[in-house]
């Protein structure tokens, strides 16, 4: 007994599903889940197999100069290069 239901009841109830949804049905979706297992179990399996891989993985880095405009630093200079020229004639 599965919890206080008979093997008849189980089978009552499965004929009547196949009645509903049709065996071809019940067999794509049984073909779906299947797939989906075996799908899930190779992506496991791959998961594990790159776990174990002795190769370090390549580290990333930014040390490049970040790409900043001082708008206030250039018009100062602009500002002294002016007074500098001014200053020379």
């Amino acid at each position: 007994m599965l919890g206080g239901i008979s093997i008849w009841q189980l089978l009552i109830v499965l004929g009547i599903i196949i009645l509903i949804f049709g065996t071809k049905k019940l067999r794509n979706v049984g073909s779906d889940l299947g797939g989906a297992v075996k799908g899930f179990k190779q992506a496991v399996n791959e998961e594990d197999k790159a776990g174990k891989d002795d190769k370090p993985q390549a580290k990333v880095t930014h040390e490049e100069q970040p790409n900043t405009y001082d708008v206030r630093a250039e018009e100062k200079k602009a500002a002294d290069s002016v007074e500098e020229r001014e200053e020379r004639k």
